[in-house]
């Protein structure tokens, strides 16, 4: 399923029924008086944050959602049917913003929770509700109301506790494949991740933690070069990022330092929503080097980055080393939330 995180989408709510105008006529009851019902009320729409799907893709296709109209009341002082609720499903992280005003009307943070987008139409009411005491025969009743119409703009950020950064194939794919049961595509090429992917890591029979893998970022991505801009923006909720940097590139004119001081600018350059994250240096794929010139290879890109942060020497291909790893985040998260919880 290709993956859509951004798309436009036209709601209606339905409008409310008109009230009735009619008389009881009813053998031996003479001026039985109005008994014209009121109008229904039209359906409203509202969101609701669902893990049943992952994508807006369901909305590109189908760009216009109406809810039910309200029924017209009808004698005897029968109410009209209300319209049905129209209840449309979104993942979580789901942020919902009036396209036109370009206001945000909300975000879906967790599963179960709804927000109404768009109120249905009030009803209209019976001539029986305007009876008095100087009019025992109103000859009036009121329509219902319009439902409101809006144009919505969808964004999806992804809600995951890691982020994997990277140049692309720096193996932020073959990691996530290793550690979790997302299968994202590998292969030795740039860009074969070409929308992001989600992995559930399991630390234990109760620990647990999200992982996210965007497409690879290069250099110029903080002004639209490449894959990478467009789905930055998923890292900036997660917790942690990982940067992962490949010890031995292929073909590339720049040393694995180097890489990695491109991302770092690129990080820099998007903000302090992501510059200020917790980040951790990954250097992967350490079967590609001889063993014993594997230290001393990485500690130079560690001296060339001059990166005084936690470190992780790893081959995502053998999985030698991820396990520690997980383990080492899921602390981390834990100890994140722990610091939250004390500070609420």
């Amino acid at each position: 399923m290709r993956f859509v995180d951004e798309v436009e989408v036209n709601i209606e709510a339905g409008n409310g029924g008109s009230g009735a105008i009619s008389f009881r006529r009813e053998k031996y009851i003479p001026l039985g008086g109005p008994d014209g019902g009121d109008g229904g009320d039209g359906g409203s729409i509202y969101f609701l944050a669902t893990d049943n799907v992952n994508t807006l893709v369901d909305f590109r296709y189908n760009t216009t959602r109406r809810a039910d109209h309200g029924k017209k009341g009808s004698p005897k002082d029968c109410t009209g049917r209300q319209g049905n609720d129209l209840i449309l499903l979104a993942p979580p992280g789901t942020i919902i913003y009036d396209a036109d005003t370009e206001e945000e009307i909300g975000e879906l943070t967790k599963v179960g929770e709804k927000l109404l987008v768009a109120k249905g139409g009030f009803h209209g009411l019976g001539n029986t509700r305007f009876k008095s005491s100087v009019n025992r025969a109103p000859q009036k009743a009121t329509k219902g109301t319009f439902g409101e119409h809006r144009r919505l703009l969808l964004e999806l950020k992804l809600i995951a506790d890691v982020g994997l950064l990277g140049m692309p194939n720096a193996g932020k794919s073959s990691l996530i494949r290793s550690v979790s049961s997302a299968k994202p595509k590998v292969a030795d090429y740039p860009f074969t991740t070409l929308h992001p992917n989600l992995g559930v890591v399991q630390v234990d029979d109760l620990r647990s933690f999200v992982i996210a893998d965007i497409p690879g970022v290069i250099e110029g991505a903080a002004e639209g070069a490449g894959l990478g801009l467009e789905f930055l923006k998923h890292l900036s909720r997660t917790g942690l990022l990982l940067h992962i940097v490949d010890v031995m590139p292929y073909e590339s004119e720049d040393t694995p330092a180097q890489a990695a001081k491109k991302i770092s600018l690129e990080i820099e350059k998007w903000g302090e929503e992501l510059s200020g994250k917790p980040r951790w240096l990954v250097l992967n794929k350490l079967d590609r080097l001889q063993k014993d010139e594997s230290e001393a290879h990485c500690q130079a890109i560690i001296d060339e980055l001059k990166w005084t942060g936690i470190i992780h020497k790893i081959s995502a291909l053998k999985s030698a080393g991820t396990k520690q790893l997980m383990f080492d985040i899921m602390e981390f998260l834990d100890q994140q939330k722990l610091e939250a919880s004390e500070q609420d």
